[in-house]
């Protein structure tokens, strides 16, 4: 199978798994990281980082 074809494939199921989300359910830590995030910003303690600093850091830990 090329790259092509694998691609291909990955959008085709993704399409299939966007038309039934309600059938994915998050796992559990999913929803304790947004809840802990939440009271970061509440309490003003939140960090936030611009897109192109973010994407930078995701590169660096991926290299």
């Amino acid at each position: 199978m090329t790259n092509l074809d694998k691609i291909a494939l990955m959008e085709k199921i993704w399409d299939d798994l966007c038309r039934k989300p309600a059938s994915i359910s998050s796992p559990e830590w999913h929803r304790n990281i947004l809840q802990a995030r939440e009271r970061d910003i509440e309490k003003g303690t939140a960090k936030f980082a611009d897109f192109d600093c973010a994407r930078e850091r995701i590169r660096n830990k991926t290299r």
